[in-house]
């Protein structure tokens, strides 16, 4: 793992769950595999606190554990898991595009828990949009277990490994740690659960204050403590689906963009005589990105979507547009020409890309200094001898591909520092917004007049406004670089595990 990354993992752990977390972490990271007491002494940290720390990253999917032969239990950091956390946004985005605001709750409640029971993921949702509803509407917990049933469904969900049910009734010792499995038939079985009831609002202060005392509220629910119907059954995002909807995705963008035209005078709908979708058909196994191929003849062919070709071009794509916006048009058109023609000396570079010899030596260099381009030597002799030399030049995608994604884990590193600095730089004074704001929203709740609320906002002058909402702007941007970046990041690792896989 790069340096980059490690440092990026460091920044995600701390931001979501703090300094003890991160640490015991970003070791993990950088060590491997390691027992419960190697790391409290190689951190520097009580066991007590190690113990808590692993929870949480086991709880997050974000650190597994193996059992070894001689009963020592071990735990590994999952570093591509940990990189995932930058996503969370998409993902819950994603949801609410697809399946409203129930489901964008139903995803959030899962990624910040890591793991929760249906029952628990219905109530807590049901309760979060009652708070949101106009006062005596209610959200139905049927309602959202209809949502999560069809997330399941479409294996946006998924149930978590548990422990077999014969190692539970073992009458030996038990083992170091439980041994987790998960049976594929029902990784997205919702179990078939009654749950009967409506979204609460939490309770207000004054209406606390009219009713009974606090001490005396908790004797009535604990002891009418209903068991879970659900009790064992936990159940996580499935981050592969939405990395598979996210890829669909990008492959339907880039076939409409290149064909914006021809798709717009398709008819609405799928109700597509024969004659013209075969013709759309050919256009697309005909188009020379080939991200539609056919094959055979029989029953009008069979057409397929090549993905590591799709992928690829859009590898590809986005190499273009780097070395464009870096380096400019000329090395545009100079890298399209190497990639075009495969590999080509520097006279045919500069015969073929119609530039002048020394502009096109310069732009040749820079691209090779950045590993956009590399050269490869073919010699007519044994002895290696410039003279006797062909210098050719040539485009290696994956490793491109492979440079540049560690470029971006650079830069999406440098974007949450900056956005952390620019938090840091301003915390008195976000505070006592948060503080005016909470004034203003509770003299509301109670019927103040205009005036009295006019009197609370005046409190945060004209100068403290304006930095304010240059702050605000700041931040919004350095986030929508974020997730610009991530999906830079994604295109790049998707054609990159892709390629892996062919060889």
């Amino acid at each position: 793992m790069t340096q980059a990354e490690i440092k990026l993992c460091s920044l995600l752990l701390q931001e979501h769950f703090g300094e003890i977390v991160e640490k015991i972490g970003v070791h993990l990271v950088r060590t491997g595999s390691q027992p419960l007491r190697v790391i409290a002494h190689d951190t520097g940290t009580s066991l007590d606190q190690v113990k808590k720390a692993l929870c949480v990253l086991v709880q997050h999917n974000l650190v597994s554990y193996q059992v070894h032969k001689r009963g020592v239990v071990e735990y590994e950091a999952q570093c591509s898991r940990v990189l995932r956390m930058l996503r969370y946004p998409r993902y819950i985005y994603t949801t609410k595009t697809l399946y409203s605001d129930t489901g964008e709750l139903i995803v959030e409640e899962l990624l910040l828990n890591g793991k929760l029971t249906m029952s628990a993921v219905v109530k807590k949702v049901a309760d979060r949009l009652t708070e949101t509803m106009e006062d005596g509407k209610t959200m139905d917990y049927a309602e959202v277990s209809n949502t999560f049933v069809r997330l399941a469904d479409t294996h946006f969900v998924q149930r978590c490994p548990s422990v077999p049910t014969t190692e539970n009734s073992d009458p030996g010792p038990p083992p170091p740690a439980p041994t987790l499995v998960m049976n594929e038939k029902d990784m997205y079985l919702v179990p078939k659960l009654s749950l009967i009831g409506k979204g609460k609002r939490r309770r207000s202060s004054d209406e606390e204050a009219a009713g009974e005392p606090k001490a005396k509220r908790p004797k009535h629910t604990t002891d009418n403590k209903e068991p879970i119907p659900d009790d064992g059954i936990y159940w996580q995002a499935n981050l592969d689906r939405f990395h598979q909807h996210f890829r669909d995705q990008a492959i339907v963008s880039a076939v409409a963009n290149r064909m914006d035209q021809i798709f717009r005078s398709l008819p609405v709908g799928y109700n597509i005589s024969k004659q013209v979708l075969d013709q759309y058909l050919t256009l697309l196994a005909d188009d020379p990105l080939e991200f539609v191929g056919k094959s055979g003849d029989s029953g009008g062919g069979m057409y397929v979507i090549n993905l590591h070709k799709a992928l690829a071009s859009l590898a590809t794509a986005t190499l273009e547009s780097v070395v464009q916006e870096r380096f400019g048009s000329r090395c545009a058109r100079i890298f399209r020409l190497v990639l075009q023609k495969k590999h080509l000396e520097q006279k045919q570079v500069e015969d073929f890309a119609m530039i002048p010899a020394k502009e096109a030596k310069d732009m040749l260099y820079k691209m090779l200094s950045e590993n956009f381009i590399s050269l490869q030597e073919i010699p007519k002799t044994p002895d290696h001898a410039p003279s006797r030399t062909f210098y050719l030049y040539t485009v290696n995608i994956l490793s491109a591909a492979r440079m540049l994604l560690h470029r971006c884990y650079k830069s999406i590193a440098n974007l949450i520092e900056r956005r952390q600095f620019e938090t840091k730089e301003n915390k008195r004074l976000l505070e006592k917004s948060q503080r005016v704001e909470a004034i203003i929203a509770s003299m509301q709740a109670t019927g103040a007049e205009e005036a009295q609320l006019q009197e609370i906002e005046e409190m945060i002058t004209a100068p403290e406004r304006q930095q304010l909402e240059t702050l605000k702007r700041n931040v919004n941007k350095l986030d929508a670089s974020e997730i610009q970046v991530d999906e830079t990041i994604f295109l790049l690792e998707s054609y990159i595990e892709c390629t892996m896989k062919r060889l």
